[in-house]
């Protein structure tokens, strides 16, 4: 092998942001050996050789973003015809001015997409002009095509010193605007009355299991759907995504199984995933996979709020924060504990009537 190019690092994960070279031209390296740390969409990721060898050259700087299939290194004194999967010429660590467009063959199709962003002939004359690079450029037209708006934008960062946004923020940016684009949203409101609940209830375990109630009751919320091929996939098993706020950004890591685990063992597995988010060493495969999503922001603050269904899946649950208010029981006047519900659905696969009959489950297994 003369080039390594960069793995792919999980399902979803189309590019990495180099973050600290562990080794540099003229090294040698044993096979294994750490040569490089990434930060993707999902956390920092060493990648080792994949063979012992000499470093001839590496091809990005730190804080380079590098799409899949693209070479990191090459290895000294290594045949060319070994190479195989590398076609064209190869960008250096340093840049060239004006270079001719590059193509690697072997990376996968999301990563010549990204080589190749979509925008017209104009649009791409307007961002030469503007010294505009539009790979950085997510695009908020139709399949995000790049429209000279977004040119313009990217523009009038850059000269009032805007910071290009990578790694979590990018792949947020990303999956906010298909869903923009794909999602019809609709979202319902409700508010639980929580009062008999102890002082030092487990909130989130709670919202978890009534989750996991209505998903029985209403299975059709525990789903995906296709809008190109109009397929829904309904889901045996209900695996949570539960979103945690970190100063990188958002990530929504993946409880599995909900209904087949006790409360005790639920609390564990959360804060496990809670505690590898922040320490940014949770695998890949820990935030893919959801098939619905609880965004409990009301930790923080807000009563109701429109959370983002976000494809394949078609429903996030979103609770605001707890409060004290009257409430009628048995002609009285009461001062009762309320928990605001906030359910959005994405209305091509759920239907109205679903929706509420899953909002009404949740609403009742809360108050039993």
């Amino acid at each position: 092998m003369k080039f390594f190019k960069l793995p792919d690092l999980g399902e979803g994960i189309p590019e990495a942001e180099i973050v600290t070279w562990h080794v540099k031209p003229g090294d040698t390296v044993e096979e294994d050996q750490p040569l490089v740390s990434v930060e993707t969409a999902k956390a920092i990721v060493e990648v080792p050789s994949p063979q012992t060898g000499q470093i001839a050259k590496l091809f990005a700087k730190e804080g380079d973003v590098v799409h899949t299939g693209e070479p990191l290194v090459e290895f000294a004194n290594v045949e060319d015809e070994d190479t195989g999967t590398v076609v064209g010429k190869i960008e250096q660590a340093s840049k060239q001015d004006d270079e001719e467009e590059q193509f690697f063959i072997g990376a996968p199709p999301e990563s010549r997409a990204e080589q190749t962003p979509k925008a017209a002939p104009a649009i791409r004359a307007l961002a030469k002009k503007m010294g505009v690079d539009l790979r950085q450029v997510t695009g908020t037209g139709p399949n995000q095509q790049i429209l000279s708006a977004d040119v313009e934008t990217a523009a009038a960062s850059t000269a009032i010193g805007g910071e290009p946004v990578r790694g979590v923020r990018r792949q947020m940016a990303i999956n906010m605007a298909k869903a923009d684009q794909e999602v019809v949203p609709v979202t319902i409101f409700d508010d639980a009355d929580i009062e008999h609940w102890q002082e030092k209830e487990d909130i989130t375990i709670r919202l978890v299991s009534a989750i996991g109630h209505a998903c029985e009751a209403e299975p059709g919320l525990n789903a995906w759907f296709d809008g190109v091929r109009m397929t829904r996939v309904l889901h045996k098993h209900i695996d949570l995504g539960v979103a945690v706020d970190t100063e990188k950004g958002l990530f929504v890591p993946v409880l599995r199984n909900i209904t087949g685990r006790s409360r005790e063992d639920l609390r564990e597995g959360l804060n496990r995933l809670r505690a590898d988010v922040k320490a940014r060493t949770i695998p890949p495969s820990e935030l893919q996979g959801a098939t619905l999503t609880l965004s409990n922001f009301g930790t923080i603050a807000g009563r109701y709020a429109s959370p983002i269904v976000v494809p394949p899946t078609v429903c996030i649950l979103g609770t605001g924060k707890i409060r004290r208010e009257p409430i009628v029981v048995a002609d009285q006047v009461s001062i009762h504990k309320i928990i605001p519900l906030s359910l959005t659905f994405d209305h091509r696969a759920v239907t109205g009537g679903e929706a509420a009959r899953f909002l009404h489950a949740i609403k009742m297994h809360l108050e039993s």
